[in-house]
This record gives C-alpha cells, sequence and structure tokens, in this order.
C-alpha cells in the first residue's frame, strides 16, 4: 500500500513564508480616518455659514416686515411701504443666495483639494505597500527555492 503525502507541513511553511502586513492595513485606515474628519470638517463649516446667512436674512426680513407694518397716515403710504418691502426683499434674496453660491463654491474646491491630497496620499501607500508586499514574496519564494533543494 502507498503512503500519501501529508503536506500539511509543507503548506504551513510556505503559508508563513507569506507573512501579511497590516500596517499597510493601518496606514490606509489612518489616511482614510483624517480624510473624512478634514471632508466632516469642510461639511461643518459650511453648514455653519449656512445657517449664519440663513439667520441673517430671517432677521432682516423680519426687521422690513416691522417698518412695514407701521401704521401710515396716508393709505398711499400702505401700497409705497408695500413696494419697498418687495424691491428690499428682491435684493436681499439676491445678495443671500449669492452667499450661500459662494459657501457652496469654496466646499467645492476644499473638496477638490482634499481629494487630490488623499489621492496623492493613498497611490503613495499603496506604491510602498505593493513594494513591500513584492519584497516580502521575492524573499519568500527564494527562501523557499532553497529549503526545496
Amino acid at each position: 500500500m502507498t503512503n500519501t503525502t501529508d503536506f500539511t507541513a509543507a503548506l504551513k511553511d510556505a503559508m508563513g513564508a507569506f507573512p501579511v502586513d497590516t500596517k499597510a492595513m493601518e496606514e490606509a485606515f489612518k489616511t482614510t480616518a483624517t480624510l473624512n474628519e478634514k471632508l466632516s470638517g469642510v461639511a461643518l463649516d459650511a453648514a455653519e455659514k449656512s445657517a449664519e446667512v440663513s439667520s441673517k436674512w430671517t432677521k432682516d426680513t423680519i426687521a422690513k416686515l416691522a417698518d412695514m407694518s407701521k401704521a401710515k397716515e396716508d393709505p398711499a403710504d400702505y401700497a409705497k411701504a408695500i413696494t419697498d418691502f418687495a424691491a428690499a426683499t428682491a435684493e436681499t434674496a439676491a445678495e443671500n443666495v449669492a452667499a450661500f453660491a459662494e459657501i457652496a463654491k469654496k466646499v467645492q474646491m476644499d473638496t477638490v483639494e482634499l481629494m487630490m491630497a488623499a489621492g496623492k496620499d493613498i497611490s503613495e501607500d499603496a506604491t510602498a505597500a505593493v513594494k513591500k508586499a513584492t519584497d516580502d514574496v521575492t524573499a519568500a519564494a527564494k527562501k523557499a527555492t532553497a529549503a526545496a533543494k
């Protein structure tokens, strides 16, 4: 009867010769976490500025409504007050929409800048990880070849 070769030890040695580099995964996680932190900062800053613009717009509108709602002596003054309110509201709306557009533009520019920097960092990390993995595999293959002889 023939005995079958037990490849368990050989397989165990081969797997041990190809170690997993967890440092590369840790670096990738750190890079991703840092990017997420910066993107969150951009979003929170934009939300804060948007809230400020919205609050100011509301206060301005209420102040204009207060002026418009004051009692007038002449009925024609009511028509003038409504016209003035409408004109001032349209002007304020244009200013505030422009302010929101500036906030959006800044968010877009900051996001693109962060993504470009992150792409560069990730590319450098990936290149280093691949080089290390290649070096490790080459060394392990040489070791396995030497052990087989």
